[in-house]
């Protein structure tokens, strides 16, 4: 499977670490509800087709992603930069490093 790294271009997904289900709306940190953490660390769907994931480019450039992806064919549809870096992304693709990352 290829991940279309923004910063780093269209790189393996050996490259990167999973990081669950980025469709999750977790709990504020500072929320002492035992059964809302709980659903939220450990109810999981296990969907097939169309699914948004946490991905962490350990190997590249170390960003968290944000990867579209098909769960039964593995198809790659984007991926995203997560976190305080994506208000710098723009809209452009393209599969060499830094192609939809607009310069400050």
């Amino acid at each position: 499977m290829l991940i279309p790294c923004p910063v780093c271009g269209l790189r393996d997904a050996g490259e990167f670490t999973n990081g669950g289900d980025a469709s999750i709306v977790r709990p504020a940190f500072d929320d002492g509800d035992e059964a809302a953490w709980a659903a939220a660390i450990y109810d999981r769907a296990n969907p097939r087709g169309g699914h948004k994931e946490y991905w962490h480019h350990v190997d590249g450039c170390r960003h968290w992603l944000i990867v579209a992806r098909d769960t039964q064919t593995h198809a790659v549809f984007s991926a995203r930069l997560a976190g305080p870096w994506a208000e710098h992304q723009s809209d452009k693709a393209g599969d060499k490093p830094g192609d939809n990352v607009e310069a400050d």
